[in-house]
């Protein structure tokens, strides 16, 4: 099928695209890669009369360091693909997890056009994204008619394609905390096929000190109607050297609070056990390449 019709909007700046949003209401939607809405559109399950096209707004492509908190965070706009996080030098030196799950996002062709603030602002339980910046600690910028505000990734997912942006708000910048020098990390991600949603992953970000777990993070994509930070998980591994027997009570207490559905990707439980095992194998190889 193809799309109903609509009126297209390139705005140039991020006030003009909040005018216009505000202005026309809830019958504009913003659109910045299109991978989620586009889809829609053409199935006629989302027929917006205005589509808002974030592209000509080229501040929203920057990645780097933020100088106001000293260096220790980077700061990635919106329209960021997921190549040029792979591109990213800055990335690379400081947020080298995020290369490693954009890389399993879909193909080639998807990351070219694929952006980080659509990747995490749709409330899409199957998006990769959205648990890594729940394991990162991460902070979304929101702007809208009634200014800016900042909200951290863990307060965002309220739902399956619910969040906590309000009518006439779009995510312009997406800023994480640095991790130490020195950490390991690492996301695990079971899919059918190449370019699918996973049928389970965890993302793993942690670090070592006496060959012992000092710090780790947990996060956890497609096992529920959110992605979900699994603190308990988490801190069981603290204080000690991930024998097999503590990697089986954090897969435990990850399992515990996933809720996943039974679909083509498997029955629930199913998705569960896996999802259990790629905490596992998350930790194991985190702590690998931690120094």
């Amino acid at each position: 099928m193809i799309p109903g019709p609509f009126t297209y909007h390139r705005p140039a700046s991020v006030a003009d695209a909040i005018k216009l949003l505000a202005d026309l209401g809830d019958e504009a939607r913003p659109l910045a890669g299109g991978h989620s809405l586009i889809p829609m559109m053409k199935l006629r399950l989302a027929t917006p009369d205005h589509l808002v096209d974030l592209h000509g707004i080229g501040g929203l492509k920057s990645i780097g360091r933020d100088a106001g908190t000293g260096g220790d965070r980077v700061v990635i706009g919106a329209m960021a693909t997921q190549h040029d996080l792979l591109a990213s030098e800055v990335i690379a030196s400081s947020l080298p997890i995020l290369q490693e799950t954009a890389l399993l996002i879909a193909d080639p062709q998807v990351r070219y056009r694929g952006t980080l603030g659509g990747n995490v602002a749709n409330g899409d339980p199957g998006n990769d994204m959205p648990a890594l910046m729940l394991t990162l600690g991460a902070d979304y910028r929101l702007e809208g008619p009634d200014g800016s505000r900042t909200v951290a990734a863990r307060d965002f997912y309220q739902g399956a394609y619910f969040t906590a942006l309000e009518p006439g708000e779009i995510l312009t910048e997406v800023s994480v905390p640095v991790p130490p020098a020195g950490h390991g990390y690492a996301y695990e991600k079971l899919k059918r096929k190449i370019g699918d949603y996973a049928t389970a992953a965890a993302a793993v970000v942690l670090t070592m000190s006496g060959g012992r777990v000092a710090t780790c993070s947990i996060g956890l994509t497609n096992l529920s109607e959110t992605p979900l930070l699994a603190e308990d998980a988490a801190a069981t591994v603290i204080g000690t050297s991930l024998d097999a027997a503590t990697l089986q009570k954090a897969a435990d207490a990850a399992r515990a609070i996933m809720e996943p559905a039974g679909d083509g990707r498997g029955p629930v439980e199913y998705r569960k056990h896996v999802g259990g095992i790629m905490v596992m194998r998350a930790l194991q190889r985190a702590a690998s390449l931690a120094a």
